[in-house]
């Protein structure tokens, strides 16, 4: 008996659910609510304060760097004094320090100083001119560097926090649909061959797949193993990084070590996508199923039942 054959698209049908997608998206980030932006930002405006006013304007931040890099808010803070911010893996290479742990910091307060001075070396002078002016800001220059300080952090942390989330929130969406379907969830099991995979209706939530990790690994009823990527994207810049760059590449890298007729490689996604990008994908083995759609994926397991 033939295996179930999983579903692909049309450029016409993906179009169709690029569209619906979109409007989703569109209806998702306009209803999205204002309170987290506000709460956040009255967060680190407490920090940011604490900071500038604690170094006395930063004048006394190289000489106590300790203090103010041994909290994680305040050394966010210190990282977004430079323009642009300095990430956590840039900030340890740049200053050459191992660890921004505020344990380490602390035990070691030449790399506090490091850390701070590289901060400093990258200072954003249109926010804080009085520093290499070497003055006293007057109130207007310290209120205006608090406030684009802090809008810097917020905004940063609540796009951040929506990505995960959104991500989160369709895996636990796709593991859900999946119960609904009669399948078991399980404890994560990495799958190394065949052999490895749970028994056969039962899936579990993020493990190694091969030499890659998959969100979710789905056995089916045939005894292929069906890897599942989750991908959410807020710009066709974005997608290409989704789909072409991570979940295709993870494709070709399953499929390659359990063979066409061992593996399913599939990618749930909704957001912004180009139609091109997604056909490319399809071609180098990804079966692509949109969350709006996931009785489309409901379909295909269905179909391995023998």
């Amino acid at each position: 008996m033939p295996q179930a054959t999983p579903p692909r698209w049309t450029t016409e049908q993906f179009d169709a659910d690029i569209a619906r997608a979109i409007d989703l998206f569109r209806e998702e980030r306009l209803q999205e609510p204002l309170e987290q932006y506000l709460g956040t930002f009255d967060s680190y405006q407490s920090t940011v304060e604490n900071l500038i006013e604690g170094s006395v304007d930063l004048t006394k931040l190289q000489a106590e760097a300790v203090q103010f890099v041994i909290e994680n808010d305040l050394l966010m803070a210190v990282r977004y004094l430079a323009s642009p911010a300095i990430s956590e893996d840039d900030l340890k290479v740049l200053a050459d320090v191992a660890s921004l742990t505020p344990s380490q910091l602390k035990k070691r307060p030449e790399d506090a100083r490091r850390v701070v001075d590289t901060a400093l070396m990258a200072l954003d002078r249109n926010r804080f001119p009085w520093v290499t002016e070497n003055r006293e800001p007057n109130e207007a220059e310290r209120y205006a560097a608090i406030i684009a300080t802090t809008a810097l952090m917020a905004t940063q942390r609540v796009q951040t926090d929506r990505r995960r989330s959104a991500k989160n929130v369709q895996e636990e969406a796709v593991a859900a649909y999946l119960e609904g379907i009669g399948m078991t969830r399980a404890e994560p099991k990495k799958v190394t061959t065949v052999s490895d995979l749970l028994p056969r209706g039962y899936f579990c939530r993020e493990a190694e797949f091969g030499t890659r990790k998959a969100d979710l690994i789905v056995s089916l009823w045939d005894g292929r193993g069906m890897p599942i990527e989750c991908k959410v994207s807020n710009s066709s810049t974005n997608s290409v990084k989704r789909i072409n760059n991570d979940a295709a590449v993870k494709a070709r890298t399953w499929i390659t070590e359990f063979g066409r007729l061992g593996t399913i490689p599939v990618a749930v996604i909704s957001g912004v996508f180009k139609a091109h990008n997604l056909i490319a994908a399809q071609d180098d083995g990804l079966t692509i199923v949109w969350a709006h759609n996931l009785d489309a994926l409901g379909d295909f397991i269905e179909g391995t039942r023998t």
